[in-house]
C-alpha cells in the first residue's frame, strides 16, 4: 500500500514491551483480566504489572511504579480508577512511554466531571507526546503477533484474516464469541472507545497495512474528521475491502432547513455518500457485516453479475432466484453445451434450465459433476449451491466431495445450508476449508451480490478516481457577485435574492430561463412582451422560501391581462400567507413549458463538506424521496450514477411518450453545481427545483433556484 502509516502507532500493533497499570491479583477485578490475558495470548515481548502493593502475578513480579519497571516497556495498558488516570500517564511520560491504552471507564460518558478528567488526560497526553487508545475502551488484539490487551474473558479470537475496529467495546465479547462459533477468525480487534486521541481513520490506515488483514470490518456510531476518513478510506479500499456498520441511522436530531434538498440530505444521506466514495461497503446488520466479510475473505471475485444457481429442491430454487433478483444479480443463460452436458449427468427428469433442479435424490458425485460442469461455462459469473439435508446421503458427505472443486475454482461459490443439526458436519468441513455457508439463499445470495460490488468497484479504480476541477467556470466573477451584496446585506444576509443566485449560476455555466424584477403591474407586462409569451410570475421575496405553497407562483401566462391580473394576485397572496414577509416585487421568466423535471441541489455537510442531490423535482420531491446524493466535486462517472440510481435519472433516457432527454446536460448542471458548492462552502443550501430536462441537444435549465448563506458565514 502507499498510503503512509503513522510510526507513532507502532507500539500499538508491534510493541517490544507492555507495562499493565493497575494490574491486580484478584481474579474479579478487570486489572486481573488484563493481565491474565496479556501472559496467556503467547506475546513474545516483554510482560510487566504494576500496582503500589506489589507482589507477584501470573509468576511475575508487580512493580510499586512505572518508574520501576525495567526495559524494554514502549506500551502501557491503564486499568485504574479515572480521577487517578491524568496521574499515571504523567508518570507514563516521564518513564518515556510513548503509547497507552486507557481501558478505564468514568470518562465523559459519565457526565460533566468525566468529561473534564477525560480533557486533563488528553492535556497530559500531549504534554508528554503519548499516543492515546481510549479512555473507556476494550483494548486490543493483534492475533498475529499475537497480543492481547483486553480484559474479554477467555478464549480469544482464534487468528484469521477479518480485523474488527468498534467504537463499542460492549459488541466486543459478542464478536469474538460470535466468530469462533461462525468459524472464521479475525486478525485484529480494537476497541475504540471515546477515542480522544487515537480515532478510526488512524486505526484502519495502520490494520490495511497488516498482510495477515484480508477485509477491514468497523462498527462505527460517528466518523471524527469525516473528510480525513473519506482520503484515507478511499486509498485502503484500492487495496483491502472495508465493510461499515454504521449506527444511529435515525436520531431524532436534525438543523433547521428550508430546501428540499436541506430536508431530504440528513446525516445518513451524507454517510452513505462518502461511503460510496471512499470505497466503503455499507452493512445494515452486524450479521450482514460479517456474512459480506467472510464472503470477500474467502472468495475470488466475480467477473460479472450472472449466476448459476445448483439445488436438489425446487423450492429453493425460486427463492434464490427471487434473492438475487432482489439484491440486482441475474440468473445466468447456460449455454446449449452446458445444458446438454448437465441433460447427461442427471436423471432425466432432472431441469438444466438455471436454476438447476437435480432433484431430491442426488448424490454427492451429481453435485460435484454439475458444479464443475457451471463452472466451466463462461457465461456463469458465479455460483450458489442449494444444499438442504439429502435424503440419500448425509450433507458432510457432499460437502467433503465439493470442497476440492470449490478450493480450485476461480469463481466464487457460495453454500446455501438449508437446516440446523442435519447439516452440522457440512458446516464444520465448510468452515474449515473457508467455503462460505449460509443458512438460506436470500444471506448467500446478499454475499454475492457485496462480491459483484467489490469487483465493480475494482473494475471502476481503473478509470474515473481523478476529479479535476471544471476549467470553464468563473468563481472570481461568482465572488465579486456574493461580495457586494453581502457587503450591501450585512449580517441580514441569509436567502439570497434571485438576481444574485442567478449570476452565480450564470458564472458556473448553468443556463436559466431570463427572468427580470418587476415592481409594478404595468411593469411586468412590458417584461412580459420583452422575455416573450408564455412567461411565469413568482413572488420576490427573501422571506418565502416556498412559493408554490404561499400562492406565489403562476405559470403560463400568454397574455397581457393574464399578467396584470397575476401580478397583484400574488402580492395578495403573499400578504395573506406570509404578513411579516418583506415582498420586492414579482419577478417575470420566460417559460420553458415542455422537458421533464429533476431537482439538482447542494448542501454543506458539517462532516463530509458539500454533498450533491439528484432526484425526481417538482413541488413533490420531499413526498417521492427518489433522489440519491454524492459528494462534490462530482465527476463524470459519480453524475452518471446519481442518474442510474434513481428512476427520474432512468426516465431520462425515454419513458412512454417522452422522448429521450439531454442527458450530457444535465450531467453538466450535476458537476457544475457540484463544483460551485465546493467553491463556496458559506453557501449552505443551494437548490435547483425544477431544472427541466429538454429532449436530446436541447440543454436543461434551472427554472427555479434558490440559495441560501450559512450561519458561519
Amino acid at each position: 500500500m502507499s498510503l503512509p502509516i503513522d510510526p507513532t502507532l507502532r507500539p500499538f500493533f508491534d510493541p517490544t514491551g507492555i507495562a499493565v497499570i493497575g494490574a491486580s491479583t484478584a481474579p474479579t477485578k478487570l486489572g486481573f483480566g488484563v493481565a491474565r490475558n496479556l501472559a496467556q495470548s503467547g506475546y513474545p515481548g516483554a510482560i510487566h504489572f504494576v500496582n503500589p502493593r506489589g507482589g507477584r502475578l501470573l509468576e511475575r513480579p508487580i512493580y510499586p511504579t512505572i518508574a520501576d519497571v525495567p526495559d524494554p516497556v514502549d506500551l502501557a495498558v491503564i486499568i485504574v480508577p479515572a480521577p487517578q488516570v491524568a496521574e499515571t500517564l504523567a508518570a507514563v511520560g516521564r518513564r518515556g512511554i510513548r503509547a497507552a491504552i486507557i481501558a478505564s471507564g468514568g470518562f465523559r460518558e459519565t457526565g460533566p466531571a468525566g468529561a473534564a478528567l477525560e480533557q486533563e488526560c488528553l492535556r497530559v497526553a500531549r504534554e508528554h507526546a503519548i499516543r492515546l487508545i481510549g479512555p473507556n475502551c476494550v483494548g486490543l488484539i493483534n492475533t498475529h503477533r499475537p497480543l492481547d490487551t483486553t480484559f474479554l474473558p477467555p478464549p480469544g479470537p482464534t487468528p484469521g484474516d477479518v480485523a474488527f475496529l468498534s467504537h463499542s467495546g460492549a459488541i466486543c465479547a459478542a464478536v469474538i464469541d460470535w466468530a469462533r462459533g461462525q468459524g472464521f477468525g479475525l486478525s485484529h480487534l480494537i476497541s475504540l472507545g471515546n477515542q480522544i486521541d487515537v480515532r478510526e481513520t488512524d486505526t484502519l490506515a495502520a490494520v490495511a497495512a497488516d498482510p495477515h488483514t484480508k477485509v477491514i470490518t468497523l462498527y462505527l456510531e460517528g466518523i471524527d474528521d469525516g473528510r480525513r476518513f473519506v482520503r484515507t478510506a478511499r486509498e485502503v479500499t484500492r487495496h483491502k475491502p472495508v465493510i461499515a456498520l454504521k449506527v444511529g441511522r435515525y436520531s431524532s436530531g436534525r438543523r433547521a432547513v428550508a430546501s428540499h434538498t436541506g430536508a431530504l440530505a440528513g446525516a445518513e444521506s451524507a454517510f452513505n455518500a462518502a461511503f460510496r466514495r471512499a470505497g466503503v461497503i455499507r452493512a445494515n446488520t452486524v450479521e450482514e457485516l460479517f456474512d459480506w466479510a467472510k464472503a470477500l475473505a474467502w472468495c475470488p471475485l466475480p467477473a460479472g453479475p450472472e449466476v448459476a444457481v445448483l439445488t436438489n429442491a425446487g423450492g429453493p430454487g425460486v427463492t434464490a432466484a427471487d434473492a438475487l433478483e432482489s439484491h440486482g444479480l441475474r440468473l445466468a443463460a447456460l449455454r446449449p453445451e452446458t445444458e446438454a452436458a448437465l441433460r447427461a449427468a442427471l436423471p432425466p427428469d432432472a431441469s438444466v434450465r438455471n436454476p438447476v433442479d437435480m432433484l431430491a435424490a442426488a448424490t454427492a458425485g451429481q453435485y460435484v459433476e454439475s458444479l464443475r460442469i457451471l463452472l466451466d461455462d463462461p457465461g456463469v459469473h458465479s455460483v450458489m449451491v442449494i444444499l438442504p439435508p439429502p435424503p440419500m446421503e448425509s450433507a458432510g458427505g457432499v460437502a467433503r466431495a465439493l470442497i476440492p472443486n470449490i478450493f480450485a475454482a476461480n469463481k466464487p461459490v457460495v453454500i446455501a445450508l438449508m437446516g440446523e443439526r442435519m447439516i452440522q458436519e457440512a458446516v464444520e468441513y465448510f468452515r474449515a476449508a473457508h467455503v462460505p455457508e449460509y443458512r438460506f439463499p436470500e444471506r448467500a445470495a446478499s454475499a454475492l451480490a457485496v462480491l459483484t460490488e467489490r469487483a465493480e468497484r475494482m473494475r471502476a479504480d481503473a478509470g474515473d478516481i481523478v476529479r479535476p476541477p471544471l476549467t470553464d467556470t468563473r468563481p472570481d466573477e461568482a465572488r465579486a457577485a456574493l461580495d457586494a451584496y453581502r457587503a450591501a446585506a450585512g449580517d441580514a444576509a441569509d436567502f439570497l435574492p434571485y438576481e444574485v443566485v442567478d449570476s452565480l449560476l450564470a458564472a458556473y455555466g448553468i443556463p436559466t430561463p431570463r427572468v427580470a424584477l418587476a415592481t409594478t403591474a404595468d411593469e411586468a407586462v412590458d417584461l412580459a412582451w420583452q422575455l416573450g409569451f408564455p412567461v411565469a410570475l413568482k413572488v420576490a421575496s427573501p422571506d418565502i422560501v416556498h412559493k408554490t405553497e404561499a400562492g406565489g407562483v403562476l405559470l403560463n401566462l400568454v397574455e397581457p391581462d393574464a399578467v396584470e391580473q397575476g401580478f397583484a394576485a400574488i402580492l395578495s397572496n403573499a400578504r395573506a400567507a406570509a404578513p411579516a414577509a418583506r415582498v420586492d416585487g414579482v419577478y417575470v421568466q420566460r417559460m420553458i413549458t415542455f422537458g421533464q423535471e429533476v431537482i439538482v441541489g447542494a448542501v454543506q455537510d458539517p462532516q463530509f463538506g458539500p454533498v450533491v442531490m439528484f432526484g425526481s423535482g417538482g413541488v413533490e420531491v420531499e413526498g417521492l424521496r427518489d433522489v440519491e446524493f454524492c459528494l462534490a466535486p462530482v465527476s463524470e462517472g459519480e453524475a452518471a450514477g446519481l442518474l442510474a440510481s434513481t428512476w427520474a435519472g432512468r426516465r431520462l433516457a425515454g419513458f412512454r411518450n417522452l422522448p429521450p432527454a439531454d442527458r450530457a446536460a444535465i450531467l453538466g448542471i450535476i458537476r457544475r453545481l457540484g463544483q460551485l458548492a465546493a467553491d463556496f462552502p458559506e453557501l449552505s443550501e443551494i437548490e435547483l427545483n425544477p431544472v427541466r430536462v429538454l429532449p436530446e441537444g436541447q440543454g436543461a435549465y434551472a427554472v427555479d433556484a434558490r440559495a441560501r448563506l450559512g450561519d458561519d458565514r
